[in-house]
């Protein structure tokens, strides 16, 4: 569903010019959810970015569903490919309501039944009707990340980009987003393209998942292997000794890969 080959993102010129992704390859398939995970300033979002449509300062290859991407995307593009965003106070305009917000995808790819589709997304991100005419200030944080979720979904996209979720949000709320996207996961066969800097996430998201740093790739493995610990790159399982919290003895045993 996903075909990355060779993407390279460049910032900047001349003294200020910035690698952020370097010759990066990926395959994600139909219906799989897939783990983008490294430090910050590894090159995930800017992949994830790139295959939004929200760069233009890219090389190399990126397709979806078997058809060539160039920089400039189509509306047949974005019918497709959906992206949520990290900010739940940022992504959503503050001055429309949530019918306003959720009807604008629908009016600018001239569909029709805008109402029962906005009430039906609604219900599937488990939100009742009476959310339609609220502003984004009226609700919290978890209720913003599910509108964002449903703006995405009223176009019954093939792929989500999802764009750190969760880490915007209190921890109590977390599970209940990443419970509602594994959910509709399951129920419409979407594929998922997933950053997170939490491989708590990763785990239980993701079936596979890879690890980037300084813009490359450094491997794929399957995400039972976070559990295992069987990762084959001494960069990864410094990440993974990592997220179990800090540990000072444990530092100190850290090499400077």
């Amino acid at each position: 569903m996903i075909d990355i080959d060779n993407l390279s993102v460049v910032f900047g010129d001349g003294e200020n010019r910035v690698l952020a992704v370097d010759q990066f390859s990926l395959r994600v398939e139909a219906g799989e959810s897939f783990g983008l995970v490294g430090e910050s300033g590894s090159g995930k979002s800017t992949v994830l970015r790139a295959v939004a449509g929200l760069l233009d300062t890219w090389t190399g290859n990126i397709a979806v569903d078997g058809a060539k991407l160039g920089r400039k995307r189509s509306r047949d593009f974005y019918a497709k490919v959906q992206m949520v965003f990290q900010d739940p106070f940022g992504s959503l305009h503050p001055k429309h309501t949530i019918d306003r917000i959720l009807s604008e995808p629908l009016i600018v790819h001239d569909l029709d039944n805008r109402e029962a589709r906005v009430r039906d997304v609604l219900e599937q991100v488990q939100l009742g009707p009476s959310f339609r005419f609220r502003y984004p200030h009226q609700l919290s944080g978890g209720q913003r990340q599910r509108i964002a979720i449903a703006r995405a979904l009223i176009l019954r996209p093939r792929i989500i980009l999802l764009d750190e979720p969760t880490s915007a949000l209190d921890v109590s709320i977390q599970a209940e987003i990443l419970n509602l996207l594994d959910d509709i996961r399951t129920q419409l066969g979407v594929t998922y393209l997933l950053v997170s800097h939490d491989l708590g996430v990763v785990a239980h998201m993701c079936n596979r998942f890879a690890v980037m740093r300084q813009g490359k790739l450094i491997e794929v493995a399957e995400s039972a292997h976070l559990g295992t610990g069987a990762l084959s790159h001494a960069y990864s399982r410094q990440l993974l000794l990592a997220s179990k919290g800090y540990d000072r003895a444990l530092v100190d045993t850290f090499a400077d890969l």
